[in-house]
């Protein structure tokens, strides 16, 4: 009899779906990590240009239209200054699919991949989806990744390390030092840096770098998407950039799970990249006064939380049966553990709600806690 594969046997269902699910039709949605935005107007719009004229009633070139890969690019050029071929360049379906894609082309059967703990809940189910064994790095107090542990954890049979800045689930950013170290690791130890930055333009201290800048090899890969830059999570459009050999064999795991990504969601997101930048400014306005409102509304409850610097979430630490005494009360936040086993005693909080919404939960959330005293 035919039963199921090892790899999908180590991979359960997300532990945030399962908060989802206990919660009411009516609570008030904290867990979600999605932009309460609408997509740009731009966006849509090429889009639907593109379905008017027939574009994207067929399929595209496996990495993606060519236009597209120019304008991610440009982006690269224009905000970072950093020289990407667009022929180095998979759109994909989501950053998702990148991380999947990147993971499944570089770790064969037994081999580790370091990540961040707590950390995005991906990275330990696609490590095990792609035969190797996960090697989760707990974090500093600030809640980044220190290049240390990561270096400590490197054994002989280190296929990858994840580095992720801005941080799901922390709000977390990596100094640019700590990105310069990480690009130093990957090359010394000839080990590949899977830098995830899909939340690479909200940043509201300090400001984003990526390893791909500071590495003197090809052992950095560049996993980002217009999902939350754009508010585009439905859209399911990402991207990978290495260099050419590294791109060559993702392409080959890419063009027979997925083909293409969505043809229509390609031109979206070349109008996304290409036109005009101001909603992005817009929203993360608005997510930097919701931080703040968020982190004085914690304060004022009595829990400590380290500031987030970039993303839309913040993880304070929280007593023991917070987290349900909240989700009963109607407000939807995600224990920490569900992202991994340092995750525990911390709740994840996403302020991609409005201020009105937010006060509203903190008020329950203050309820809550007085509760569990």
């Amino acid at each position: 009899m035919t039963e199921f594969s090892h790899r999908v046997e180590q991979v359960s269902i997300s532990g945030i779906r399962e908060v989802f699910e206990a919660a009411g039709e009516d609570a008030i949605n904290l867990g979600l990590g999605q932009p309460d935005f609408p997509t740009p107007e731009h966006a849509r719009e090429g889009a639907i240009e593109a379905i008017r004229e027939g574009k994207a009633d067929g399929y595209t070139s496996n990495k993606g239209t060519e236009s597209l890969r120019e304008a991610i690019a440009g982006r690269y050029a224009e905000d970072r200054g950093i020289d990407v071929d667009p022929n180095d360049v998979i759109a994909t379906a989501g950053g998702s699919e990148a991380l999947h894609i990147a993971l499944e082309a570089h770790v064969d059967e037994g081999q580790e991949v370091i990540f961040p703990d707590p950390g995005f809940v991906s990275y330990e189910a696609l490590t095990h989806l792609a035969g190797g064994e996960p090697r989760p790095v707990g974090l500093r107090d600030d809640l980044t990744m220190d290049p240390a542990a990561v270096e400590e954890a490197i054994t002989d049979d280190t296929a990858a390390f994840i580095v992720n800045s801005p941080a799901n689930p922390t709000g977390a950013v990596q100094s640019p030092e700590d990105m310069r170290e990480f690009a130093r690791i990957a090359d010394e130890h000839d080990v590949l840096c899977i830098s995830d930055e899909v939340y690479e333009h909200i940043v509201f201290e300090g400001e984003h770098r990526s390893p791909l800048e500071f590495a003197e090899t090809d052992n950095v890969v560049v996993v980002s998407a217009c999902s939350k830059t754009y508010s585009m999570t439905g859209w399911r459009l990402g991207w990978v950039t290495g260099s050419n050999r590294r791109i060559e064999r993702m392409l080959r795991v890419h063009q027979y799970g997925q083909a293409c990504a969505t043809a229509a969601a390609q031109y979206a997101a070349e109008a996304a990249l290409t036109g005009p930048q101001e909603p992005v400014d817009e929203m993360v306005a608005a997510f930097e006064e919701r931080r703040d409102v968020l982190l004085d509304g914690l304060a004022d409850i009595g829990l400590d939380c380290p500031t987030p610097h970039g993303a839309f979430y913040a993880m304070p630490e929280v007593p023991e049966g917070f987290v349900d005494e909240v989700i009963d009360r109607g407000v939807v936040v995600v224990p920490g553990d569900a992202f991994g086993e340092h995750g525990e005693g911390y709740a994840r909080i996403s302020y991609a709600v409005d201020v009105e919404t937010l006060r509203e939960a903190l008020d329950i959330m203050g309820e809550a806690y007085d509760a569990v005293q």
